[in-house]
């Protein structure tokens, strides 16, 4: 394998558990930091601080992949079906822009599959789609709790209840992509 097939995607979709989630059942997905982008407080920003929503941080994940064994299209398409693009700053019962939808592009190509994967599925959706697509500012990591949520703490009431669901979907829509 080929250090040129590793690529990262960087996206959020609501909560960075429920994201983070999904993607640890891909195939060729090596390794997911949840963090923090795209806000402008200076400084790195602490959980308590983005889920004030004052410092326009998105949770976000950062997904490092083998490119030969999941494109960056296919992990997008995934993305936008495993959470609703169509809400403007919420996901189910979290509200606030630190829940936006977005997809944080590392380069023009990441940009223009982006810019792609979001038409293709957007006839989907009967709302339109709401999902920011920009260049990646600063990610920062999440605190170690953070990391690994779910499988961590499934029998937490918040796993069962919302991410639970969301992998029983994946599994159904994607089961040719799961590990």
């Amino acid at each position: 394998m080929s250090n040129s097939n590793i690529q990262t995607a960087t996206v959020g979709g609501g909560c960075f558990w429920c994201v983070e989630a999904v993607f640890n059942e891909i195939k060729g997905v090596h390794k997911i930091v949840s963090g923090y982008s795209g806000g402008t407080a200076p400084g790195k920003p602490t959980y308590r601080e983005v889920c004030s929503g004052l410092t326009g941080h998105a949770e976000v994940i950062q997904v490092t992949f083998d490119a030969t064994k999941i494109s960056y299209k296919d992990l997008l398409v995934i993305f936008m079906t495993s959470h609703d693009p169509t809400t403007l700053n919420r996901q189910g019962g979290d509200v606030g822009t630190q829940y936006r939808s977005v997809i944080y592009y590392h380069t023009a190509e990441q940009e223009k599959t982006a810019l792609e994967v979001i038409k293709e599925v957007s006839p989907y959706y009967e709302d339109p789609i709401v999902t920011e697509v920009s260049e990646l500012p600063i990610f920062y990591e999440a605190e170690d709790y953070h990391q690994d949520y779910y499988r961590n703490n499934t029998e937490q009431s918040f796993c069962s209840a919302v991410i639970t669901p969301k992998l029983a979907k994946l599994r159904k829509m994607h089961a040719d992509k799961l590990k």
